[in-house]
């Protein structure tokens, strides 16, 4: 299969400086460090919302570490298996793979090597049950949704998708050791907002994905039926945000934020819905859906710092890192 030819002529052509390709700049471009971005936000901000204070500087300083070489490493390997696919989707017939800037096998020997390290640092630095988590991340990421789902359905980004919920089960657990509902109610909320996000990209890169042979959504079952998964999705994933505000989970800040998000999010659904085709509302709607979750989660950090009267109780601890330490006798 013949490599796409660069942009160098092209750019050349329009007046705009040439840029060299680097090899640090290539591994970089492997781990698709705008995506990380939000992925970051989602792992961090559930360490302020443990109900055990601000974290310590140090211990989200590795977190964030330990969490963009994982997702990096997750997201290299993607490439290596993606290879013969990419050439076909003007997205991604330049990354370095398909562009035949960096080897295959460099890619996947790279995103191996990122998940070690980021293994290493999460167990050394936060404790064994993060380092776990974001592995299992990447699992689930490489090998349920890259090499079995990504290709065999259109349900693909739904069951898939979970791979993008595990972060903040990442920071939860770093911070507090163990995982308790707050932190799987996390994991939901993205799990629901993913096909939403997702498919508003899929309709505007249908014609790519069915030349790939990639079965999503829109190719397998039309622009209509699309948007009203995305409407479905939508309908039960803004009930899920403003629960936590109705059982005093959270406040007022919270409650607010997420009424006022969710809004704008569901005005793009049935504004994509009443529009013929695909049209620029579902770009629109693609950019807003980033923001939505990251502005979330933010959230949530900036309500549990708001001083409360009652706080809430503990949720039952699901998933314990260490055994419960015993209450001290009473003193007599």
């Amino acid at each position: 299969m013949a490599v796409p030819q660069s942009t160098d002529a092209t750019q050349q052509a329009r007046g705009e400086p040439k840029v060299r390709p680097s090899l640090a700049r290539d591994l970089l471009a492997l781990t698709k460090p705008r995506v990380i971005s939000l992925l970051l936000v989602t792992a961090v901000a559930p360490m302020f919302i443990t109900g055990l204070g601000a974290p310590p500087a140090a211990l989200v300083g590795w977190v964030l570490l330990g969490g963009f070489l994982m997702a990096g490493g997750a997201n290299a390997i993607n490439m290596w298996f993606d290879q013969d696919i990419d050439h076909f989707m003007s997205r991604t017939r330049q990354r370095p793979v398909p562009a035949g800037r960096v080897t295959p096998m460099m890619a996947l020997l790279f995103g191996i090597g990122l998940g070690a390290l980021a293994f290493g640092i999460l167990w050394r630095f936060a404790n064994p049950l993060s380092a776990w988590l974001a592995l299992g991340g990447l699992a689930f990421y490489v090998l349920v949704y890259t090499v079995w789902l990504k290709r065999s359905t259109p349900q693909n980004i739904v069951i898939g998708g979970a791979a993008g919920a595990f972060p903040p089960l990442v920071g939860y657990a770093a911070m507090a050791g163990h995982l308790d509902l707050t932190a799987w109610y996390l994991f939901v909320i993205i799990f629901f907002w993913t096909p939403p996000h997702f498919w508003a990209l899929a309709l505007l890169k249908k014609g790519e994905y069915a030349k790939a042979g990639v079965p999503m959504l829109p190719v397998v079952r039309g622009d209509r039926d699309t948007k009203v998964q995305m409407l479905i999705y939508t309908l039960i994933l803004l009930p899920l945000t403003i629960l936590p505000a109705f059982i005093g989970a959270f406040g007022l800040v919270y409650a607010v934020a997420a009424l006022a998000l969710g809004g704008r999010f569901l005005w793009y659904n049935f504004q994509l819905l009443r529009e013929e085709g695909v049209t620029p509302t579902a770009w629109k709607m693609y950019k807003y859906s980033l923001v939505y979750l990251a502005l979330l989660f933010v959230a949530m950090s900036v309500d549990r710092a708001m001083p409360r009267e009652a706080q809430a109780q503990t949720p039952e601890v699901l998933i314990l890192d260490q055994p419960a330490t015993p209450a001290a006798p009473p003193t007599r």
